[in-house]
């Protein structure tokens, strides 16, 4: 147990700050937070052709109102918490490998779920929409993070033991 609190703790020690260096927010966060913008935006558009995407904007046609999905937003710091607790894990690396890619989409579907619900309630009330953007929908991503990492050690194989011996007669 003590090597999983350590080892948790080294990576978001390395993958928080590591977040927030410049190269890397320039050529890993911006692009992929436009392109929730942009994936959002599509799956609006199935339903409601009123919605357009720049960069990392999204507005009503129709109204104007807009979201900006900004650094928090984009679901990497539940994704930082999942990989930080799945490689804490002892576990062989190729099922590290399958938590951690399984774990990253279904983060990010939840937070395309959040994206377009607040896209949403903005155009209907603003004070439900900073509720649910503050409150609600923070601690649901992170949850989110959790029940991925306690799914993925559910379907973890189980080690298998040696049959004992059999005692001589």
């Amino acid at each position: 147990m003590l090597r999983f609190v350590l080892v948790f703790l080294l990576c978001v020690g390395i993958l928080f700050p590591l977040d927030l260096i410049e190269p890397v927010e320039r050529h890993v966060i911006l692009p992929f937070t436009a392109l929730l913008a942009d994936i959002s935006v599509w799956l609006i558009q199935l339903f409601d052709a009123d919605a357009t995407a720049t960069g990392n904007v999204i507005r009503s046609a129709s109204n104007g109102f807009a979201i900006s999905i900004e650094r928090g937003c984009n679901g990497l710091e539940a994704v930082i918490i999942l990989v930080s607790a799945i490689i804490a894990f002892p576990a062989p690396w190729r099922y590290r490998l399958i938590g951690i890619g399984l774990g990253f989409l279904a983060i990010q579907a939840l937070n395309l779920v959040r994206i377009i619900s607040l896209f949403y309630l903005g155009q209907w009330s603003q004070l439900w929409f900073e509720w649910f953007h503050l409150y609600l929908w923070q601690a649901l991503i992170v949850l989110d993070a959790l029940v991925v990492f306690l799914v993925w050690l559910r379907y973890m194989p189980r080690a298998v033991r040696p049959a004992p011996a059999a005692a001589p007669a």
